[in-house]
């Protein structure tokens, strides 16, 4: 079964990556012989993207955003404009294999499939960048980053905590439903974390697809051009959001003891400060955090879904047990 696509590609300062990259897009798209179409948006570049496109690619649908507004923001104007069944999110530093999309059709025959993401190969072919995800607590702390993958070719239930925004093919109707990306984690970092947590707690189910792949440049996305201490301000200030969002009980009472204790003092004392700005954004940011915890609420008595993060680790615990799998 193959279904239409939308591939959504945000863009900032890309146009060599966009130069490289969208042919490789173009030739898997056409391979499937779907219906498709490939949307760019771009988050208010400097560099000359919207004329390489225009001149280059006229049937790409291009969007502009009034400025740059960050990654989020800029997923999610593609989402609106996607017309249809699935979407491909994709980062403009990523190569599709021609065969990219062969494989993934047949988890769209599940009723519960929020989406499938491939494996994510450097670009020199030398190693796995990213598979699937395990999802675990560290203390109080929700994460997800213990890669593996099943050792059987055939595997098609290999579950991942969340989908690489680099490379997810999502149903668009859940997507929507979710509202895209949480735009709370603007300009970058955790977005695509959060979505999955949530697409899981309403029911439905990210895989992993080991048999179809693409190549990512490194070095080539948006977060290279802007400054590292910055980058890690934004990080762990989305993480601490993510927790907040996401943390229930016992652990969400403890979780600010574990920031205190394990993060805020061990860094600050080693002259770490802009940890110290990541922790009172994450403070300011508490109505947007309830926010985003009564909205998620509010779809989880619509699908009538009592999961949380405990019994998706279960869930996907379970599913390892009796499965070959290889660490990375």
């Amino acid at each position: 079964m193959q279904k239409s696509v939308s591939i959504v590609i945000p863009n900032y300062n890309g146009r060599h990556l966009l130069e490289k990259y969208l042919p490789s897009v173009f030739t898997a798209a056409e391979n499937t012989g779907s219906q498709f179409e490939v949307i760019v948006i771009d988050d208010g570049s400097k560099d000359n993207s919207i004329e390489f496109i225009q001149q280059h690619y006229p049937k790409i649908k291009l969007l502009i955003n009034d400025r740059n507004r960050g990654f989020s923001f800029t997923c999610n104007h593609g989402i609106r404009e996607a017309q249809h069944e699935l979407i491909l999110l994709l980062n403009s530093d990523v190569k599709l294999d021609p065969d990219y999309f062969k494989a993934q059709w047949k988890y769209f025959e599940r009723e519960d499939t929020f989406g499938v993401m491939a494996r994510i190969m450097s670009f020199d072919e030398s190693r796995i960048e990213d598979a699937a995800r395990l999802l675990y607590y560290s203390g109080c702390r929700i994460k997800a980053n213990k890669f593996y993958y099943s050792q059987n070719p055939a595997d098609e239930d290999v579950y991942t905590a969340y989908l690489s925004g680099a490379n997810a093919l999502v149903d668009a109707k859940k997507l929507k439903e979710l509202g895209g990306f949480d735009e709370i984690y603007s300009p970058f970092s955790s977005e695509d974390f959060d979505l999955s947590l949530r697409a899981w707690q309403l029911g439905w189910k990210c895989y992993y697809e080991h048999q179809s792949f693409c190549f990512h440049h490194v070095s080539g996305s948006t977060k290279t051009q802007i400054k590292s201490n910055f980058i890690k301000k934004v990080y762990y200030r989305n993480r601490y959001i993510l927790q907040g969002i996401h943390l229930t009980g016992i652990r969400k009472a403890l979780y600010p003891l574990q920031q205190i204790f394990t993060e805020l003092i061990p860094k600050l004392v080693t002259g770490k400060i802009w940890v110290w700005e990541s922790y009172q954004e994450y403070l300011n940011h508490q109505a947007r955090i309830n926010e985003s915890k009564k909205k998620l609420g509010q779809l989880k008595l619509k699908h009538q879904s009592q999961r949380n993060i405990d019994d998706i680790i279960d869930v996907i615990n379970q599913s390892i047990k009796h499965k070959k799998i290889k660490r990375l």
